[in-house]
Order: C-alpha cells, then structure tokens, then sequence
C-alpha cells in the first residue's frame, strides 16, 4: 500500500550489544511525540498507523520496534525484555535521534513501559499518554487470569491459550492464541480489518520472545510504588469494555499518577485501532496542553451575517468520472445562488480536470493521501479487487478525513457535497458531533458485494462491511441532509446486502433521493464530432477506434492487450484508425509504437472524442460508458476482474439501457478474438435506452435547498 506519509529519517542504535531500530518523522520546530513500542505480537510501524500520518502533520515523531520484533535485534536472556530495559531502549532512541525530550505515547504494555520511561528518565518526558495500561504489576488480576503465562495449565481454552506450554506444543498452537486474543483486542462490533491485521502482523512475532516478555514482566513488575513516582503530566485513556486490559487498571493508573482519565463508553483495548479520530485528536490537545501552539499575531472572523455562501466540493479521485458530474453540478448550482463560493477538495487526476475548467482547488488538496496511487499499487494484469483494495486503504482515509476535518474547522462552510468521498461519510457517522455543515451525499452504487473469487469468507466480510454502514445510517439519519443517488431507482442492483440484511434496491429507494443521471456535458453534435474527426485527420472512409481505461491508471494492461490485437484487425479492414487515450497517469510513451494508433494523454474533452469515434474500447467505468450510451455509439467494455462495481453495479446499468458489449479480460487478452470483436462491432447501429440529460440540474435544485 502507498503510505500517506514515510519517515524522513531511520537508522539503528546499539544498547548493550542489542540493535534498536527507529524512525523519525521530521518536523522543523515542533515538539516530540514518542510512541513506545506494545507487546512484541506487532511492530510499532504497524500498529500505530492511525497515528503516525495525523501525528507527523503537526509534531515531530519518533517510533523504534522494539526489542525482538521488527527490524531490531532478538536477544535471548529473558532478563533483557523487562520494562526498565525497553526504557533505556527508549532513552538510547532520544539520544541517536536528537531529541532532548518527548511526549510519550503507549498502549497496552507501552504503559508500564512509560511509567518505566518517566521515573527512570523524569528529564526526558513531557509527558505520558497511556491507552488500554495493562499494569498488571500494580493492579490484581480480572477473575479467570490469576495464572502465571509461563505456567503449565490444564486448560487450553481461553486465556489459558496465551500460555508458552501450549505454543510450543503443536503447530498451530499459537495461531489458535492469535485467533483468540485479536478478537479480545477488537471486541467492538464490525472489527473485521483490525482483527485481520493483527492476525497478519503476529505472523512475524517470535513466541519465544513473547513468553520472555511475560516472565521479565512478572520478575520485575511496574508497581503501583512506580506509578505514584511520576511527575509529569499524565492522560489516561481507556476503554470501558476492555477485555485485555480490564477499565479498571486505567482507573487505577489515573488515579496512582495523578492522571485525568477519559473513558471510551463502548470501547475496547485499542482506542486507536477503532476509535482513531477520538484518540489522535486526544493525543493532539495533550501534546498542546504542554507545549502550547504559537499562535498568529493577527487574525480574522466574519459575522455570520456577512458571510458569502460557501460549498466544500469533495470529488472522488478514482478517476475521471465524478469530477465531471461534479462539475456539472456545480455549474447548475451556481444558476440557484450566484454569490456561491465553491473550494474543491480532491486529488489528482481530478485537480487536472478543475484547473482546466478555471475551478478553486482547495490548498490543503496538497495534503490528501493519494488514491489513485494506492489503487494502481494494489492493480495487476487489469485486475483490481476494489473491495479489498477499499479495506486496505484504511489508513489512508482516515488521513484524508482530517485533512478534510481540519479545512472545515478553520473555514464556516455552508454545505458540504461528497461524491463518494467514502472516508469523510463514515468517520462523520463515528463522529456525529463533528458535522458543523450541511451535508450532501452522492454515489452511483450502493452496496459493497463479494466476488465469487473470495468464496465464503468475502461473503462475511462485505455482509459486515454493508451492515454497519446500514446501522450508522439508521443510528443518524440526521447525519445526511441529503442522500442523491446517481440515477434511477432501477439502475440500482436488485440484490442483497448480505445474509439476513435488506435487499439494496428496496433500501435505496427508501433512502435516496433520484435525480437522474447526470452527464458531464452536452452530448456533442454532428458539427463538433465532424471538427474531432478532422483534427485527427480521419478521411470520410476512416473508421476510428477510441480506446480509453479511464483517469486512475489501472488499465494499462488493457491498453497492450488492445495494440497486441490492432494489427490484426487492421489486416481485417485496413480503414481502422485506433485513438489510444492513456489518461493523466500513463505516459503515452510507455506504450509500444503502433502502425495506425495515435497515443495521447489527457484529454479534457475526452467525451467529444468518444462521441466522434465509431467504436469505444473501455475498461467499464460507469461515466465513460454512459457518455458512450448517451452519445449512442458501440463500444465494447472490459470490466476489471475482481471489481464488483463494474462486474455487477456497472454492467447491471448498461444491461438496463441496452448499451454496449461485454467483453470479459480472458477473451480480450486473445488477439485474435479481441480482433474479430473490434471490425464485427465497429460502425454498427445502437438503439440505447436514452439518457436523461437534466440529471445535473435536478440534483442542484436539490442541493440548493440546504443553504
């Protein structure tokens, strides 16, 4: 996965012959965050990926692995993996990296750990935030887990799983711990992914480092004698339902270090895996307590009663489509309220698209966590998973919600239009309390489904995903002043949720409103299609082939299986011409030289050129494939594999207007097929369904109302 941030410097330090591994996210003037490793089960560079992007935007952070796990040194005497070792581990870090002092982050055996850090080091914290403390040496057990780890039990049920006995005593042992503890980590409802990571991540734990660490932990506890030996400023934050660390342990630690605690109503043992937009902004406002923001010497604040009319636009950037419907919107928007002000918060491609049409890209845009890039990272031989590739993008939405966060709070906007801007729609339904907008949902599909290739286990997965996306909609139905859903009630797929949950298209029309579907532009005339034809110098006997795979880069697996199949369809009817359109994300020249295909980039007109053509080659996005339906010409569509939006929602509504030929990749990557398919399709009459073209003027007079 694309990261949305990598650190600015990393490196090694050696304490007692043990190697320490760390990172150092740079930031010029700002005070330290240090998060201390937890249990050896997960790396910090993993685990505190929630945090590390929201951290690094505004403080200088270090993190290390500790030792025996990640990148550091494993060392075998059971006595090295106490607490005043990973201290000293932490100090020898501060020192190779620079830092004079910190604020110390922990969670779970990070805060004894930090406990250690503060009163061996008192010099070197600023201050200590501990999430989910397992002090086990200060606070007696929770009934049931009075027994040492290291003991030889009768019982392999329970926490007894977390026994070194039972790791060693058969494959799988530990795995069946695994299975065990993650849910126990992530007890609240819809932890899927959480769960997933750390399955993967204890992949690389190393058992006998983890019994070493539960042994040193009960030779050398941290007492509650240590905990009332803090000086420093303390925030204590803890989950009520914790099932590793029980609540009361975080009482008992606010109450021995002096502390203020804030308890998670609901929460579990990692407020940061599953409540990260609470947790980071915690974090924030502590680091500041302590270190107060230099404030601006001047600053302004308009009367509400003078205020222009302002709209934050959140355009998705997966490619080209929305941001042509958006803009669509916009302009009909403008028809209703003249004095609007519209800032566009996205990324590129569609940053591309707005400066051409003169739009006002938001600066903080600069900040978003690419997108486009994580897809063509997670993309192979045109196939993307788009569901899976959505579920391991988490960290790179949540970033995006507080770049988002962070604009609304410094500007007054008015109205908030999100076109599948996914992060922002489900972290506002975690966080309610941080709308301060109207705001205005937009989609073309409804519905994570499962592919067939995922089997059982992707059924459970989108069911769950779909489920809780149903339960914050009915918990805040407040949350949406408006759901618009991109077409018509039948466009939407009649299928189900998952096992036991609605049917969508019943859903929908229940909770959507339908403006129709919305073109990005007038479908050219016989005028403007002639004058596209000449500037590509195609002769009254020319046929022209526009191949296109959209604006996010994906397709250009498509693209090679196409120019593998020209020169054979032009041997076949050699008046062919072929416009290869790469999009803003693939370089024309990465492609091979073709006798008769002319390659170009990004064309901001791309509909006047699918207009003109006499027949389309696409990869299935739904804007191109509508424009090629409203515009009523063939073309052949190639869906990405694994990608239940084109292969069901897409296909569903070109299946609805007649349009189109499906092809799948398999029969596109044989040359000769592909071939036989271009010259059988090519010029051929279409009789669509037609398309509605006042879908933008529809969907603003709805939006118009929520000024």
């Amino acid at each position: 996965m694309v990261a949305p941030v990598r650190p600015d410097r990393s490196g090694r330090v050696e304490r007692d012959g043990v190697g320490i591994a760390w990172d150092v996210y740079e930031r010029e003037g700002a005070p330290t965050v240090l998060l201390l490793p937890t249990w050896q089960i997960v790396t910090p560079r993993r685990f505190w990926k929630c945090q590390i992007p929201f951290l690094a935007g505004r403080f200088r952070v270090v993190v290390f692995d500790a030792r025996g796990s990640g990148r550091s040194d494993r060392p075998e005497d059971t006595e090295a993996y106490a607490p005043d070792e990973i201290a000293a581990d932490a100090v020898a870090v501060l020192d190779a990296t620079g830092t004079a002092s910190a604020v110390v982050v922990g969670l779970s055996a990070g805060g004894p750990w930090g406990v250690a850090l503060a009163t061996n080091a008192p010099e070197r914290v600023d201050g200590l935030v501990a999430m989910g403390s397992s002090i086990w040496g200060a606070a007696p057990p929770p009934e049931g887990r009075e027994f040492s780890t290291d003991d030889v039990l009768d019982s392999t049920e329970g926490w007894a799983k977390g026994n070194v006995h039972y790791w060693r005593s058969a494959p799988g042992a530990f795995e069946d711990f695994v299975r065990f503890f993650a849910p126990m980590v992530f007890n609240e409802p819809h932890s899927s992914k959480p769960i997933e990571d750390h399955l993967e991540w204890s992949r690389e734990a190393d058992i006998e480092v983890l019994s070493a660490t539960n042994v040193a932990a009960d030779g050398a506890p941290v007492t509650a004698d240590r905990c009332r030996q803090v000086r420093c400023p303390v925030l204590v934050i803890h989950g009520e339902q914790d099932e590793v660390a029980p609540h009361y342990f975080g009482e008992l630690m606010a109450d021995l270090t002096g502390g203020r605690l804030v308890t998670i109503v609901g929460g579990g043992h990692s407020p940061t895996g599953r409540e990260p937009v609470k947790a980071n902004r915690l974090i924030e406002d502590f680091v500041n307590t302590i270190h107060p923001p230099r404030l601006p010497s001047r600053s302004t604040w308009e009367r509400a009663a003078v205020r222009p009319r302002r709209a934050l636009y959140l355009s998705s950037p997966i490619g080209l489509g929305h941001a042509r419907r958006d803009v669509a919107i916009a302009g009909e928007l403008r028809r209703h309220h003249p004095d609007l002000q519209i800032d566009w918060l996205t990324q590129h491609p569609v940053t591309r698209l707005l400066a051409d049409v003169g739009e006002t890209v938001h600066p903080a845009s600069a900040l978003l966590a690419n997108e486009s890039a994580h897809f063509e990272d997670e993309s192979a031989d045109h196939d993307l998973h788009a569901f899976q590739v959505f579920r391991r993008m988490d960290e790179i939405l949540l970033h995006n919600f507080f770049v988002f966060d962070d604009v609304v709070r410094e500007t007054p906007y008015d109205l908030v239009i999100a076109d599948e801007a996914w992060d922002v729609d489900h972290f506002l339904h975690e966080n309610p309390e941080l709308k301060r907008f109207s705001y205005a949902w937009l989609t073309d599909f409804v519905g994570m489904l499962p592919m067939p290739s995922g089997g059982a286990a992707e059924i459970e997965l989108a069911a769950d995903h779909n489920a809780q996306m149903l339960e914050q909609r009915a918990r805040y139905r407040r949350l949406r002043d408006a759901s618009l859903f991109v077409g018509n009630p039948d466009d939407v797929v009649d299928a189900s949720f998952g096992p036991g949950l609605p049917d969508i298209r019943t859903w929908t029309e229940e909770n959507f409103t339908f403006p129709g579907y919305v073109t990005g532009s007038e479908v050219p005339g016989r005028r403007e299609r002639d004058a596209v034809r000449r500037r590509l110098g195609c002769g009254a006997d020319d046929l022209l082939v526009v191949v296109t795979v959209g604006g996010s880069g994906v397709g250009e697996a498509l693209l090679r299986r196409v120019l593998d199949a020209v020169p054979l369809a032009r041997r076949l009817l050699p008046e062919l011409r072929f416009l290869v359109v790469t999009g803003p994300r693939i370089e024309p020249a990465s492609l091979p030289a073709t006798p008769g295909v002319e390659a170009v980039g990004y064309l901001p007109d791309l509909f006047s050129y699918l207009a003109a053509c006499d027949l389309a080659v696409v990869q299935g996005g739904l804007t191109t494939c509508m424009e090629l339906t409203a515009a009523r010409r063939p073309f052949l569509y190639v869906p990405l594999r694994d990608h239940f939006e084109q292969n069901f929602h897409v296909r569903h509504r070109l299946d609805r207007y007649d349009a189109g030929r499906y092809l799948p990749y398999e029969d596109a990557c044989d040359p000769d097929l592909l071939a036989e398919e271009i010259v059988k399709n090519v010029a051929t009459d279409v009789d669509y369904r037609p398309v509605e073209t006042d879908g933008a003027a529809r969907a603003s007079a709805i939006l118009a109302e929520l000024f």
